[in-house]
């Protein structure tokens, strides 16, 4: 279900608390113009939080990062994509939520403009469908290094249904060492 607020259209989930924004664009000749953060307008739609950190990074066709999470310090975060499309997922690790260990992903593109806002308490992880992929995101509380929680992109439990880019195979894909090596939900839940 989709609703309007202010200058976004917010589209609510399967999964209680993820939600895809969708910024109202307003171009010409010249090119366009768009408000990527409100905070009347996100309160409105619910999400009334205080970002602390902006982030961004760049990969190439291919990257796929996560599923990342902080353990102590749980951040809400407010993704999106400024140049290329990448295909972003959120598994939900809310002990007692009835989507608990359940996963759900979107596009984010340059060209959709699309915004994905993933509460507290969700692994977080995405994967890079055109040649590069500059992806931005707001936390609501500080990086810290030590609190680093994650879960195995490939956890057939969680059943991610990841989309290869063009041209591609799971074994060409670009994953970090650790993010080759963390447990699946079954060792989350065993905690």
């Amino acid at each position: 279900m989709a609703e309007k607020f202010g200058k976004i259209t917010v589209e609510t989930c399967e999964i209680e608390g993820l939600k895809v924004i969708t910024p109202s664009v307003f171009g010409d000749e010249r090119g366009y113009f768009m408000e990527t953060y409100n905070y009347n307008d996100f309160a409105a739609a619910g999400i009334d939080v205080k970002f602390v950190q902006d982030n961004q990074s760049s990969s190439k066709k291919g990257v796929l990062r996560g599923l990342h999470f902080q353990i102590n310090y749980p951040q809400d975060k407010l993704v999106r994509v400024v140049s290329g499309e990448v295909f972003d997922v959120a598994v939900d690790l809310r002990k007692g939520s009835a989507t608990f260990e359940k996963w759900f992903g979107v596009r984010l593109s340059a060209e959709n403009k699309k915004q994905f806002f993933i509460p507290k308490n969700f692994a977080h992880g995405f994967i890079v469908l055109s040649e590069s992929a500059e992806f931005t995101y707001k936390c609501t509380d500080f990086y810290h290094p030590n609190d680093e929680g994650g879960l195995l992109w490939s956890d057939p439990e969680i059943g991610v249904e990841w989309p290869m880019p063009e041209g591609m195979t799971r074994d060409d894909l670009t994953i970090s060492d650790k993010d080759k090596v963390w447990g699946g939900i079954k060792d989350f839940t065993a905690k």
